[in-house]
């Protein structure tokens, strides 16, 4: 599932609107809007703080080739 997608779900099961979500999470509505749906032009470092808020984090793992 994409973050944005997932992102979305877990604001919707928190009963929070978009507007709700960014004041809380301390970001823009634009960013949350732009997250949700799929932009690639998103700050690493906010997703981090959105996902931080939902209780997540984001972990890269190197896909390491034999």
């Amino acid at each position: 599932m994409e973050i944005g997608k997932k992102i979305s779900e877990l604001r919707k099961m928190a009963k929070l609107t978009q507007v709700e979500f960014a004041e809380r999470v301390g970001v823009g509505l634009r960013f949350i809007r732009d997250l949700e749906q799929g932009k690639s032009t998103v700050r690493l470092d906010k997703v981090n703080q959105v996902l931080e808020f939902l209780g997540y984090h984001l972990e890269v793992i190197r896909n390491e080739k034999e």
